[in-house]
């Protein structure tokens, strides 16, 4: 049988992989590997936190296929001359992988099918990991979309379900060519070790995603639609990290979710969905605004009076020690599981776009380097509707009260005095905002910060300052 080079990516499966059936269906044996090229993916290389998820999903991987008699080969970049090296010396007719819609990926991408291909060489892409490639939906006007909504109805409009294909039982392999490096070698673990904390939550890997969707079936999607804005509650998937890392399919989420529909979960069912439809936006708006990773989508925001970088204000931020609750709340939690609840992402996000008036980027760059579900597209999509200068986005004139916030959305105080425990003694009113029962915080939570770095009122109002001069110099 001929060979033929599997090259993983984001894609870090065996079942409902593309690439994988298309070689083994052409009666290729496939010689599985990973390249290691951060440099090759721009000014967005991966984080630290994204880093060391990767690490523990390349050995699940590579342990999956040895269950199957094949293995994971690694290697360094650069990425073009090491498959033309790992084709010759493997004997291989081609290299098969699935799609990545990242700008600088799809550049690459692209010059290295186009240069394989004029070496006569086999070179073919997939759809790994969306339910509709971002090129495929536009509005009537043959555009992009840039408003959620209408992108749904006619995502829902062009749905066709997918199959799903389980892992190949039995996999050839070849002892042609190189074995590449071990793990260790890539170093995608920190050398200060803070992210123990992560693995005791989380399982990398296809047999920890597909853990995690059972887990979520079997309990939080049960009022999926009410709970999951509350983060005081396990009241979502917590599916983000595997499907960016490909661990799961999106298409076997939806599978598994129309498997248990019934009339009394069609309302919990279609939110669930809904989400993954916010993904898919994400990586929409990615791919025909690809120079919003860095730049406001909407450039009236290019004149915005934001403030001058703050250190101490960005650092006490970064660390949960703004002496907003929720919002410290949100950004410890972050650190210590490398994870974030949306509705905490939210209210941090808005905190310091609107009430420290720093930057989106300062922002996104931080979460960037500390989430394990670190993804470029939804992570560009997100600050910038927080930050109200993308699409879709929340006005820039709407600023969360986080003191409201954490009173909706963390009613009785728990998610505040589980992530700052300094906190756990106050009454519940006096956990939203301390500052003001100053005998009681002085009392019973004596470490922590009197008052916040900011006077929410004064911030709220630098920030609608700052708009309507914007305003101004638009008309």
């Amino acid at each position: 049988m001929p060979n033929a080079l599997v090259w993983f990516r984001n894609d870090l499966r065996l079942a409902d992989n593309p690439a994988l059936q298309a070689a083994l269906d052409d009666g290729y044996v496939p010689i599985c590997i990973y390249i290691h090229a951060p440099d090759e993916e721009g000014g967005w290389a991966p984080g630290a936190a994204s880093d060391a998820w990767r690490h523990r999903s390349l050995a699940a991987l590579d342990a999956d296929l040895r269950q199957r008699g094949s293995r994971l080969r690694l290697f360094f970049g650069p990425t073009l001359p090491t498959l033309q090296t790992l084709l010759m010396a493997c004997d291989a007719e081609g290299v098969f992988w699935n799609r990545r819609y990242e700008p600088a990926i799809e550049k690459r991408d692209t010059a290295i099918k186009k240069t394989l291909r004029a070496q006569g060489l086999r070179a073919e892409s997939f759809n790994g990991s969306l339910l509709f490639e971002p090129w495929t939906l536009q509005t009537r006007e043959r555009g992009p979309y840039q408003v959620f909504a209408p992108f749904w109805r006619a995502a829902l409009a062009a749905w066709r379900p997918q199959a799903v294909h389980d892992a190949p039982k039995r996999i050839e392999e070849t002892e042609e060519g190189p074995d590449g490096v071990a793990l260790d070698v890539l170093k995608l673990f920190p050398s200060q070790r803070w992210d123990e904390n992560f693995w005791r939550q989380w399982s990398p890997g296809e047999a920890g995603a597909r853990e995690a969707l059972e887990a979520f079936v079997d309990g939080a999607l049960h009022g999926y639609r009410e709970q999951r804005d509350r983060p005081d509650r396990i009241g979502t998937s917590r599916l983000s990290p595997h499907l960016h890392f490909g661990e799961i399919a999106p298409w076997r989420v939806i599978a598994v979710l129309e498997d248990v529909r019934s009339a009394g979960m069609a309302a919990d069912i279609d939110t669930c969905i809904r989400q993954l439809g916010w993904r898919e936006f994400a990586h929409h708006l990615l791919h025909h605004f690809p120079d919003t990773v860095d730049r406001n989508l909407n450039p009236r925001f290019d004149k915005f009076d934001w403030a001058r970088r703050n250190p101490r204000q960005t650092e006490a931020w970064r660390s949960g020690a703004t002496g907003v609750p929720i919002v410290d709340a949100g950004m410890r939690e972050l650190w210590q599981t490398g994870w974030m609840h949306n509705r905490a992402r939210m209210v941090v996000a808005s905190y310091l776009c609107k009430h420290l008036r720093q930057h989106w980027l300062e922002g996104a760059r931080w979460f960037w380097d500390t989430l394990v579900d670190a993804d470029l597209a939804d992570n560009t999509l997100g600050w910038q509707w927080v930050a109200g200068t993308g699409a879709d986005a929340s006005p820039y004139f709407r600023v969360f009260n986080p003191v409201v916030q954490a009173e909706k959305f963390d009613p009785d105080g728990a998610y505040i005095a589980k992530w700052v425990p300094e906190l756990a003694a106050l009454p519940v009113p006096a956990k939203f905002a301390p500052w003001l029962h100053p005998h009681l915080a002085a009392t019973y939570a004596p470490h922590y910060p009197s008052k916040p770095i900011v006077d929410l009122a004064k911030g709220r109002d630098a920030a609608l300052a700052a708009y309507r001069a914007l305003t101004l110099r638009s008309s």
